[in-house]
């Protein structure tokens, strides 16, 4: 997994918090693709804000997306639920 940017503003718990929150999203979308080593998941901090970049193969994307953006939905809620109890804020950009 990709490490989040380091940067000499953002205190090293940030780019802790950053991290597990990429481990989280890895774990969501692990069981959802055929093979989970082809996931890329990049954070990056900026401030209170943490920005993660799931990539996976084009021939995953629709297991991931989920009808009419579903199961993508559900894990941007998860994740600011889970970003909010950091004291974070989050998003998640899926890319293929």
């Amino acid at each position: 997994m990709a490490q989040a940017p380091q940067r000499q503003d953002v205190p090293p718990e940030r780019l802790q918090s950053a991290q597990e929150l990429a481990e989280f999203v890895r774990y969501m979308s692990s069981s959802l693709v055929d093979d989970p080593s082809t996931l890329e998941i990049t954070p990056e901090v900026y401030g209170q804000t943490v920005h993660i970049k799931l990539t996976v193969p084009e021939e995953d994307m629709g297991k991931v997306i989920g009808r009419q953006g579903r199961i993508a939905r559900s894990m941007r809620t998860l994740l600011t639920i889970a970003a909010m109890r950091k004291g974070l804020r989050a998003s998640l950009d899926i890319d293929s």
